[in-house]
């Protein structure tokens, strides 16, 4: 059988467009034996779905191009199709602000299974190659899957635990399209020796602003066992590239009045004692009364205010939530997400050069350029 459109991935992307792909032969090959994988596990299991507030600069990307998807299905319109087939997210700031979650992931992917009864699937089955010669004929590991139109939506190299693999980069590169450096993002720092402090706090987590390459980010730090996580640290990952970043651990604090303290450094400051501790060993200080410090141990304490440091590196893509890097979108007409290079060829979310911040954002960019590209396949 010759399909009218073969979607490869059946993630938030692929299973969005099938979902409004009507009067059409269509089909989903994914290699997980289960639709919507990454869903599953998105947001701690209750999947947060999209952001309040997104906009463009949320993104890394070229922010003409992702506004145009944007303003084609933003997240008010996603809320609306949510609504009409019967999901209701609900808003829950507490980790990021403006996120909307659902009571699990689960409510998430038996929405798309019912919105695609009409759609062929192929699970457990790997895409291995694709050629063009009138129509697309995709070489998998089981038979040739022959269609006239291919939608990649296959996501990036995050997550190969959940099927994740290089399949979206190696169609785009055979067919021409330059991908750009691809990194894990979203994830926790590796740290070089002058930190290895933070190795000792495993478990403690305390709020702070993070500076990274002129964006800022405050929210909690989580320190661990290979270096720091948590929501601060994932956001500031998607933008560090090598070199120094900040942390403010007393953020919409001033430093001054504890500075005039006659209390001991661990019971002045408000931060967590084990902290105070490890960051006083650290920088050769006494825990004494703040008083009694001299002027060069001052500026010392003052580090907890702008302490700078260069992370050695990332946890890699094994713990990475997203690719950062992918197909450039030069070459990918943001009106319909059709290659400009192989006609009938598009291509949707995470493989695209364009990486969200943490709370829904990615999540968002997946259905905005799945209905987008609809829109030209209806």
């Amino acid at each position: 059988m010759k399909y009218d459109i073969a979607i490869i991935g059946a993630g938030a992307s692929g299973l969005m467009l099938a979902a409004l792909l009507k009067n059409q032969k269509v089909c989903i090959i994914d290699s997980n034996s289960e639709i919507g994988a990454k869903i599953k596990v998105s947001g701690g299991g209750k999947c947060n779905i999209t952001n309040k507030y997104v906009s463009a600069k949320n993104y890394l990307g070229n922010e003409k191009f992702v506004q145009d998807i944007l303003d084609g299905f933003d997240s008010k319109a996603f809320l609306s199709f949510c609504k009409e087939n019967g999901l209701v997210p609900h808003f829950d700031e507490k980790i990021v602000k403006g996120t909307y979650f659902c009571k699990s992931s689960k409510e998430v992917i038996s929405l798309f299974k019912k919105l695609t009864t009409s759609c062929k699937y192929y699970l457990n089955t790997k895409v291995v190659d694709m050629t063009y010669d009138d129509a697309f004929c995709i070489e998998t590991n089981k038979q040739n899957i022959m269609a006239q139109k291919v939608v990649v939506a296959s996501g990036g190299l995050s997550f190969t635990n959940l099927g994740a693999s290089s399949i979206a980069f190696d169609i785009a590169k055979k067919f021409n399209h330059k991908v750009n450096v691809l990194n894990p993002a979203l994830v926790g720092f590796t740290v070089q020796k002058d930190e290895f402090w933070f190795k000792k706090l495993s478990g403690i987590s305390c709020f702070v602003k993070a500076t990274v390459e002129q964006k800022s980010f405050e929210g909690n730090i989580l320190f661990a066992h290979k270096g720091c996580t948590g929501p601060v640290i994932l956001n500031s990952s998607l933008y560090w590239k090598k070199g120094q970043m900040s942390l403010d651990f007393l953020p919409n604090k001033k430093i001054e009045p504890f500075l005039k303290s006659n209390k001991k450094i661990s019971s002045a400051l408000p931060l967590p004692k084990r902290f105070i501790q490890e960051f006083l060993l650290a920088s050769n200080l006494e825990d004494k009364a703040i008083s009694s410090l001299k002027d060069d141990e001052l500026e010392q304490l003052k580090r907890l205010k702008n302490y700078n440091f260069a992370p050695a590196g990332n946890f890699g893509f094994t713990k990475a939530e997203v690719t950062k890097g992918g197909i450039c979108t030069n070459d990918i007409n943001s009106i319909d997400m059709q290659s400009y290079l192989q006609k009938d060829l598009y291509f949707l979310g995470e493989c695209l050069d364009v990486t969200g911040e943490l709370g829904g954002y990615n999540f968002q960019f997946a259905w905005s350029s799945a209905y987008v590209c609809a829109k030209s396949l209806q």
